[in-house]
Formats: C-alpha cells, sequence, structure tokens
C-alpha cells in the first residue's frame, strides 16, 4: 500500500514538470521580439515661432534630437538656415525646412514671400473697402470694380463688375502719405497677389475706378461667373426697356399739358341814385342794366 502511494505521487509530479514545461514553452513563443531602436536624428528646429518675413539669426534655431527620420529639406546643419528669410511661419520646436525658407541671397520682407512667376499688388484702400480691417494676409478676396465704361449706354448709369476672384492677400497693414498740406495721414493697403496680367487689370482700375475688395470663405476656391450690373437695375429691377440696352433712346412718358381756359371777365358795377330811387348798370358782361 505504501508502495503504491509513492508511485501515484512519482507519476502526478512528473505529469506536473511536463505540464509546467509545455506551458513555459509556449509562452516563450507567444510574446512579440523585442523591437529595435527607432532611428532618432539631430537636426535643426525653430528655438521659437518665426514669422513670415522675418531673416533667420543664429539665436532663432538649435540643434535637437528628432525621433524617426529627419523630414524632408531639415538639415543637422545651422549654418544652411541662418541668413535666409521666412516664407510661411515656422512654429517653435518644429524642424526648420528649406521649402519654406527663402532661397540664400534673396533676404527677407515681403518680397521674400512671392513666389516665382507672381506679383505683390498694393491697393490703397478705406475701411469699407478693406472689408473693416478684417482682410488680413493669407485671406482669398474678390475684386469689384464701380465706374462708367467707355462708349457705354449712359442711361445705365454705373456700372459693377467683377474682373478678379480668388486673390490671395499677401499682406494688409498701414502706409504713411502726405496730405496736399504736406502733413503725414495713415492710409490701409493691401498688397494682393497676382500674376502680371492682372496686375495690369488691377493698376487700370486702380487709377479709373473705385475698388471694393469682398471677403471670401478660405475654403471657397471657385471661381462663379458673374454678368456686373447697372445702376439703371437698382431702380428698375426688371431691367430697361429693350430699346434702351440696344442702344436707342428709352421712351419717354408722355407729359400731360394743362389747356389754359380762357377766363371770364369781371363785370364792372354802378349804382345810380336819382332821388328815391335807386337802379344799378353793368358794364363789360352780357347782363346788361339791372
Amino acid at each position: 500500500m505504501h508502495k503504491r502511494f509513492i508511485g501515484v505521487l512519482i507519476f502526478a509530479f512528473i505529469v506536473a514538470a511536463c505540464g509546467g514545461l509545455l506551458t513555459y514553452r509556449q509562452l516563450i513563443r507567444s510574446q512579440p521580439a523585442a523591437r529595435a531602436p527607432e532611428p532618432v536624428a539631430r537636426i535643426v528646429l525653430a528655438a521659437h515661432d518665426l514669422e513670415p518675413g522675418s531673416i533667420l539669426a543664429e539665436g532663432d534655431v538649435r540643434l535637437a534630437d528628432w525621433p524617426g527620420p529627419a523630414p524632408d529639406g531639415a538639415s543637422s546643419k545651422p549654418e544652411d538656415f541662418v541668413g535666409r528669410g521666412v516664407m510661411a511661419k515656422i512654429y517653435s520646436k518644429e524642424p526648420v525646412s528649406s521649402s519654406r525658407l527663402a532661397a540664400k541671397g534673396s533676404g527677407g520682407g515681403l518680397a521674400s514671400l512671392i513666389p516665382d512667376g507672381m506679383r505683390a499688388f498694393a491697393v490703397r484702400v478705406n475701411e469699407v473697402a478693406g472689408v473693416a480691417g478684417f482682410v488680413t494676409a493669407g485671406m482669398h478676396v474678390d475684386v469689384v470694380i464701380d465706374g462708367n465704361p467707355p462708349g457705354g449706354d449712359p442711361t445705365m448709369g454705373t456700372e459693377a463688375r467683377t474682373p478678379l476672384q480668388n486673390i490671395e492677400v499677401l499682406s494688409a497693414g498701414q502706409d504713411f502719405k502726405k496730405d496736399a498740406e504736406g502733413k503725414p495721414v495713415t492710409t490701409q493697403v493691401v498688397n494682393l497677389l497676382v500674376n502680371p496680367a492682372q496686375a495690369e487689370k488691377l493698376s487700370l482700375a486702380a487709377n479709373q475706378t473705385t475698388i471694393q475688395l469682398i471677403l471670401r470663405n478660405p475654403m471657397d476656391r471657385r471661381v462663379e461667373p458673374t454678368p456686373g450690373t447697372a445702376l439703371a437695375f437698382l431702380f428698375h429691377p426688371g431691367g430697361p426697356a429693350p430699346a434702351a440696352r440696344a442702344g436707342k433712346p428709352a421712351p419717354q412718358r408722355p407729359v400731360a399739358h394743362e389747356v389754359a381756359t380762357p377766363s371770364k371777365p369781371v363785370p364792372f358795377t354802378m349804382e345810380i341814385i336819382s332821388g328815391t330811387q335807386k337802379t344799378e348798370k353793368q358794364f363789360g358782361s352780357e347782363g346788361g342794366n339791372r
């Protein structure tokens, strides 16, 4: 009986040992393999927020570790970026990229923000034309002009057109001009990013018409064809007569003339007293004597 108990105990121990060994091997196989350490790149980062138009100095950038591979256009040499103009805003601790900087030697300021093939056209506006100060850099606007076209129909009055749409605002600020007395006055100036052909249109519009900037939704980039309008359409919503559109004089409303009727002559009355009798005699009437 004692030997039988010892045999059962030995058998249970062997089974438990085999089960534990199999479980251990299974756990080892199920564990994920150790990941290789991610590469760390040492690149140039912005030491603080960098505004467009500024020129990078040594204190504006710093070397730091960047997890993962280096972004496109990044560099590990600060001298590659020092002295170049900033074209787009770079936030603090963000990698400095060549694509967001102007070319070497081009300097900073407004000129460094102009892409190849484009021009910056300055438009002087007031608070109304400048949409009450809401037109800022990066916004998109439409340009509406008001004027009298040469050779147009004078019966139509002033006309309004939208020659340019979805124009980017490069910058918006103040400029100092002098009035007739030589005193400095502040004027609002908006620089629009246009191509050479659009710059020619704006030059004529700025000198010959009145310009109004229309603010757009930044996500709306559609160009809507517009027929324009005229002063005549405001007072006559249905539009002027077809004869007026064809250049013919519009029909005039008949004017009623009053016909003067001859007034009747006022009779002259004379009283004649003879004793106790009183008589009247009228002159200038058909009534005769009374």
